[in-house]
């Protein structure tokens, strides 16, 4: 069994954004040699996220009203967590948009069902933050 490892990072301007990164991570896979395993792809900052989904405007459009109506930023001293800072609501989002993705790998390829990308979620942005990439198998 062979194991893979890769700190991607993003330094996105806005403060929140959806980035496909599915091109990135099949870029990891195909450095690492691995044609059969499993790969994990995970966000390493508490208001970031990793996710899987389609790739539509629409969709994406959708995604960022329903999470504010969820946790909306304003006003930020509706949070606790706020008090000296201004991000708890990108907390709340990535804790429900998730931490990571598992993939299964099969012939080299990322094994998908239709549609299916793989995004990185951007919550409090203005700085770089790291997503793993981490490959087992053989």
């Amino acid at each position: 069994m062979k194991s893979y490892r890769k700190e991607l990072w993003f330094n996105v301007s806005t403060r929140r954004a959806f980035i496909n990164i599915t091109s990135q991570v099949q870029e990891c896979l195909n450095e690492s040699g691995i044609s059969e395993g499993l790969i994990l792809v995970n966000a390493m900052h508490i208001t970031a996220s990793v996710f899987i989904n389609d790739d539509e405007s629409g969709l994406h459009h959708d995604y960022e009203a329903w999470l504010e109506k969820l946790a909306p930023h304003e006003p930020v001293s509706q949070y606790r967590h706020n008090v000296g800072e201004d991000n708890a609501d990108a907390h709340l989002k990535r804790q429900v948009m998730g931490r990571e993705v598992v993939v299964a790998v099969t012939d080299g390829q990322l094994d998908f069902g239709t549609w299916e990308q793989i995004f990185y979620g951007e919550f409090d942005g203005g700085r770089k933050k790291r997503v793993l990439v981490k490959i087992i198998g053989a």
